[in-house]
Parts: C-alpha cells; sequence; structure tokens
C-alpha cells in the first residue's frame, strides 16, 4: 500500500462503530402518516385507495394485517409502491447534523509528500472526507508508486501551482482557483510546480 495514500484518513473518518441499523416501520403509524400528509380524511384514503373505511381504521391503529392485496390497493390509492409502504421517508433520517472547523485548528496528519489539515474532524459517520493539503512534493519520485483508494475526490487549488498526475491521462496544471474532479480509484499524485509548498482543498467520498 503506498504511505502516501489517504487510506489512514478515510479509516478514521469512517471510525464510529457499527453502522446504524433501521428500526422496523410501523405500517399502521405509516399509512396515517401518508394519508394525514396528503391532507385526506379515512373517508377519501379508504375510497382512494377501493377499501371500507372501517378496514383502513383497522389498519392504522394496528387491529388487523392487511392482504396483499389490500397493500396493493393502498399503495395504488396513496400512488406509491408496495415497498415504500414500509420504507420510512428520508427526510426522518436527517438528524441536522454539523461540524465548523476554524482556520488551522483541524487534525494534522503529515506525509513525506503532503502534510493534511483533516476538517471536519468531529463528525463521524460522515460520507465525505475533506481536508486542506500543503503539497510539499517536488517530483514523481518522491512518490512510493500511484496513490489509489476506493471513492471519488474532488481537488481545488488555494494557493500556488500544482501538477496532477493520473494513471490514464496526461499531466495537467492546475493554478490558483482550477479544480480537478476524479475517480479515486484510478492512480493519481500531486506535486508542487510553484516556488512555495501549493495549497489544495481536498474532498474524497466514502461511500
Amino acid at each position: 500500500m503506498n504511505k502516501d495514500a489517504p487510506e489512514s484518513l478515510i479509516q478514521i473518518a469512517r471510525q464510529g462503530g457499527a453502522p446504524e441499523t433501521t428500526p422496523p416501520v410501523d405500517l399502521g403509524a405509516r399509512v396515517r402518516e401518508l394519508r394525514k400528509g396528503r391532507k385526506w380524511t379515512l373517508e377519501q384514503a379508504a375510497k382512494q385507495a377501493g377499501l371500507a373505511r372501517s378496514t383502513l381504521s383497522k389498519i392504522e391503529n394496528g387491529q388487523m394485517s392487511p392482504t396483499y392485496d389490500a397493500l396493493k390497493k393502498l399503495a395504488v390509492g396513496l400512488e406509491i409502491s408496495v415497498p415504500q409502504l414500509f420504507t420510512p421517508p428520508a427526510a426522518e433520517r436527517i438528524n441536522g447534523r454539523m461540524a465548523v472547523t476554524k482556520s488551522g485548528e483541524g487534525a494534522a496528519k503529515a506525509t513525506t509528500t503532503y502534510e493534511h489539515e483533516l476538517l471536519a474532524d468531529t463528525l463521524l459517520k460522515k460520507q465525505m472526507l475533506p481536508y486542506r493539503a500543503r503539497i510539499r512534493a517536488r517530483s514523481m519520485d518522491e512518490f512510493d508508486g500511484w496513490v489509489r483508494h476506493d471513492g471519488e475526490e474532488f481537488l481545488f487549488v488555494i494557493t500556488g501551482v500544482v501538477q496532477l498526475f493520473t494513471e490514464f491521462y496526461e499531466p495537467v496544471e492546475l493554478r490558483r482557483g482550477d479544480s480537478a474532479y476524479y475517480d479515486a480509484t484510478m492512480g493519481h499524485n500531486v506535486i508542487s510546480t510553484s516556488a512555495e509548498d501549493a495549497t489544495i482543498l481536498w474532498v474524497t467520498s466514502l461511500s
């Protein structure tokens, strides 16, 4: 494994225990939520689904388990698929997390070619790994082969001039304000071609 690859950074970002599991959906509560979200009365929803009002009421109150035929009618009436009856909306999984990193306060992780400053380091189970990097390397000879890792990557030059080397493309020069987005499983390395060490913002996907 390339010692300059960000696998260690990615592992740090992925820490935080086993993946969270979604609890089973209460079908009755889910149907009631969908009905009220459409501002329908029991009578309106039952008519839309082709069910008796009493049947829909019993389903919502957990007093009966609907047959598959009844589930299909409910789904058609609510204009959704049957699986969506058992799937909580995405909004329920939004928990309003936020992390602020003041300038210079990111966690420092240095390698022989880069100095990384992890941003939003306090936020566990992120979908993206953002970090600012100071590019020390001046030549491809300083790398122990290509950097490769899972995910996609976005690079934005903050100061200086860099040269982005990739496995399948010609090297490209990037100056302040320039950016690149690429498949991180493709070999890639970055060197500074300016007199001073260049600084860049890197964002790596973790999914």
